[in-house]
């Protein structure tokens, strides 16, 4: 019997999905990436339109032939612009399209910091500083304390797809704080998986990165633990289950 769990990710345009078939290289598991397609602009109507009901039902669509056990929102600021109450109405809106558990980005940090039992974190955020605040808020909505900020006003999407690995360990490292718990990397856009053990190390502490968090939101949801100690702290043994 094939045991490999199916976990499906509706993700915006073209960045860093390659993420992806990494970590299932890693996980023995299987990542179909559905794409949706607007403008990859970091700004507040536009993230709205790329989060709406339609485009996401469209990802929806292309990921059914792959029968995935669950279905993932691969985009924070696509999910945080729509305040707390709004990113929970797109998911469950988006479950009722799925037919499977489904999640956001978003909604995955919330989950693993639980999971974690961390409540005050770091934010290196690579949007401009208004979507970056939302993010903020969202956190605090949920009573997570946000101890530092910061925001390095990267317009597109694409202009984050290609940061090199030294400038995403730099994001990381130029914006941790000794109160946080934790760093948060909010950008799916963002390449992180292979730098996440030696920031962990550098920073001695969880980093929680967008795809890092979404991978792991969608093997909690499929019911599928998978361990990888290449993917940090979050990937420890025990922590798929953790945050139920």
């Amino acid at each position: 019997m094939n045991t490999t769990p199916t976990v499906g990710f509706i993700y915006p345009d073209h960045a860093a999905e390659d993420d992806y078939p990494l970590a299932a290289g890693w996980l023995d598991a299987h990542f179909p990436v559905a794409h949706i397609y607007g403008t990859d602009l970091h700004a507040v109507p536009e993230l709205l339109d790329l989060g709406s009901p339609g485009r996401l039902a469209e990802g929806a669509r292309l990921l059914a032939p792959q029968h995935p056990q669950a279905v993932v929102w691969a985009c924070t600021s696509g999910s945080f612009v729509y305040g707390p109450d709004g990113a929970e109405e797109q998911v469950d809106q988006l479950a009722q399209i799925t037919g499977v558990p489904t999640s956001s980005t978003s909604r995955a940090y919330l989950a693993a910091l639980a999971a974690l039992g961390l409540t005050r974190v770091a934010v290196a955020a690579s949007y401009p500083d208004d979507v970056a605040r939302l993010f903020a808020d969202y956190l605090a909505s949920a009573g997570v304390e946000v101890v530092s900020f910061s925001s390095a006003g990267i317009d597109t999407a694409a202009e984050v797809g290609n940061l090199s690995a030294d400038e995403v360990t730099a994001l990381a490292i130029g914006n941790d704080h000794a109160d946080a718990q934790a760093l948060l990397i909010p950008d799916t856009a963002m390449r992180t998986l292979a730098v996440l053990p030696e920031l962990e190390r550098r920073l001695g502490q969880p980093v929680l990165t967008a795809n890092q968090v979404t991978i792991w939101e969608g093997l909690r949801l499929a019911g599928a633990p998978r361990y990888s100690a290449r993917l940090g702290a979050l990937f420890a043994a025990g922590r798929v289950d953790a945050g139920r």
